[in-house]
């Protein structure tokens, strides 16, 4: 089979598109024929070395496709399955990929394979963060960074059909004119204003969710209102650069954490309860997915560039 593999952390360059054997699933794991596979920020995160992988290495944690052959103790699927995991282990940038039983979830026949593949993990991200990172509810004031990209564009929905005021960041005019459209009640453009200065201006946000890093990091600080909670879940621009807890009593008591996805779906339960809870939405339709953008397999060094470029809007997979 056809698959993504890396001898050695860099740029887009360093991934190679190669012949492997297909493996076997192993007791409490699966093997997926995919369909469509998810591209991540933090794909690059493991390309590039910050999160370090053991090399030579596959990319890629997320995925949808079938069931085509289950390890021994697996009652969870059998094969013909539709189903979707975005947990790794590393290696979804291939035709087909091992992984643990209890970490797929099954997909309801209403969502397609490239929705889910280009969705699932930004989709239970923005589950986490907005239902049990910080309570999201009518009243509240939210501000998203990066909020025409994949996370991004979900959490603004969510959060509004939660109720709250909708402040999203975004880079142009084009990805603001996306952020309204989807239904953001403020729009600041980090390319020709001063995000904390608007920010105060509103009145301030309970809270933010900041994907981008270094960058932003302390014009998220000064955005909140006193007490707020800032939630760092992403480094698009790099990781943040160390600083004095005293810094988060002077500008307002603030509260700072930095959650994963795996925290928030350690057990198969919470896995499932969060699977549910974003298909839910996607299929009551108050939460859409705008079409991904589609790449090659072979492709996956340009969806690489184009994604750290942040020339892009939405999600990206790849086609096996």
């Amino acid at each position: 089979m056809k698959a993504i593999r890396f001898e050695r952390p860099g740029g887009p360059d360093v991934l190679q598109l190669v012949d492997v054997a297909p493996a076997e699933p192993g007791p409490g794991e699966l093997r997926v024929r995919h369909h469509a596979v998810g591209v991540n920020f933090i794909d690059t995160y493991h390309r590039t070395g910050l999160y370090p992988l053991p090399l030579p290495s596959g990319l890629g944690q997320e995925a949808a496709g079938v069931v085509d052959a289950v390890g021994p103790g697996v009652t969870r699927f059998q094969t013909g399955d539709r189903v979707a995991y975005c947990s790794g282990p590393a290696g979804a940038y291939a035709e087909s990929h091992v992984t643990k039983a209890d970490r797929a979830v099954k997909l309801p026949a209403g969502i397609d394979f490239e929705i889910a593949a280009a969705c699932l993990l930004k989709g239970m991200t923005a589950r986490y963060l907005l239902r049990k990172t910080f309570d999201v509810r009518p009243g509240v004031t939210v501000m998203i960074h990066a909020a025409a990209g994949g996370v991004g564009q979900l959490a603004v929905q969510w959060a509004k059909a939660l109720g709250a005021t909708v402040i999203a960041v975004v880079s142009t005019e084009e990805k603001a004119a996306i952020a309204t459209a989807l239904g953001a009640h403020h729009v600041i453009v980090s390319k020709r204003e001063d995000i904390a200065q608007r920010a105060r201006a509103l009145g301030g946000a309970d809270v933010v969710y900041d994907s981008v890093g270094k960058d932003t990091f302390m014009a998220s600080l000064d955005s909140l209102k006193p007490m707020g909670l800032l939630v760092s879940y992403g480094n698009a621009s790099g990781p943040v650069e160390p600083f004095s807890p005293l810094l988060l009593s002077q500008k307002g008591s603030l509260f700072l954490t930095r959650p994963t996805l795996g925290h928030y779906t350690a057990t198969t339960a919470m896995l499932d309860e969060t699977a549910a809870d974003l298909f839910d939405v996607l299929q009551k339709g108050t939460v859409k997915v705008a079409k991904p953008t589609r790449y090659a397999l072979a492709e996956a060094a340009r969806a690489h560039r184009d994604l750290e470029s942040r020339a892009t809007t939405g999600s990206l997979i790849l086609a096996p």
